[in-house]
């Protein structure tokens, strides 16, 4: 969901500044002179006898700020879990990689009956992470019996070896493309 408001997002923006360069560069009013400037004089002492619009521009213009600042910061934000803590019994933990564990459950997943490939990634916090998996089945699987094996097989296994209570997962399944049959 959030790459798809991401997207609508940018490209929103890039309009609103693409059309606004090309106005400015085509020279269409208002800025159709060399001397002309955004805001004139009059357009500035227009509302000065109204006390609210311009603390109502300037409480927009901030919300507008902040909003695009979290945006931003969502940016940054790691989508791939990096580390998984693991309880070792003495109180203090160890640390796998989450790349370690990704690795190991598309090594399970992709052994699976059925399973023609497989796609792993962690995410969420190193104490409780979650794992999305995308797996493209065979043309001839059974796509019940490979789910009840992924959860009973790779997700257990994975889960049991890290040491966590619970591993969640969403697991998304389609038929991998494959070539027609041809009878002779």
């Amino acid at each position: 969901m959030l790459s798809v408001v991401n997207r609508v997002l940018l490209g929103l923006v890039g309009l609103v500044l693409a059309a606004a360069g090309a106005v400015i560069l085509a020279g269409w009013p208002p800025f159709d002179g060399r001397d002309d400037v955004l805001l004139s004089r009059a357009d500035r002492t227009r509302w000065r006898d109204t006390g609210w619009f311009w603390p109502a521009v300037i409480a927009a213009l901030a919300v507008l700020f902040v909003l695009s600042l979290c945006w931003f910061l969502v940016q940054l934000r790691r989508r791939r879990l990096q580390e998984v803590l693991v309880e070792t019994g003495d109180g203090e933990g160890a640390l796998l990689r989450g790349r370690a564990l990704e690795a190991a459950l598309l090594s399970d997943a992709e052994s699976l009956d059925g399973v023609e490939r497989a796609h792993v990634l962690l995410r969420g916090r190193r104490t409780t992470p979650e794992a999305r998996m995308g797996l493209a089945l065979e043309a001839r699987a059974d796509p019940l019996a490979t789910l009840d094996a992924v959860r009973a097989e790779a997700l257990e296994r994975a889960r049991t070896s890290a040491g966590l209570g619970a591993l969640p997962a969403e697991v998304r399944l389609r038929v991998a493309r494959h070539g027609a049959e041809r009878a002779r």
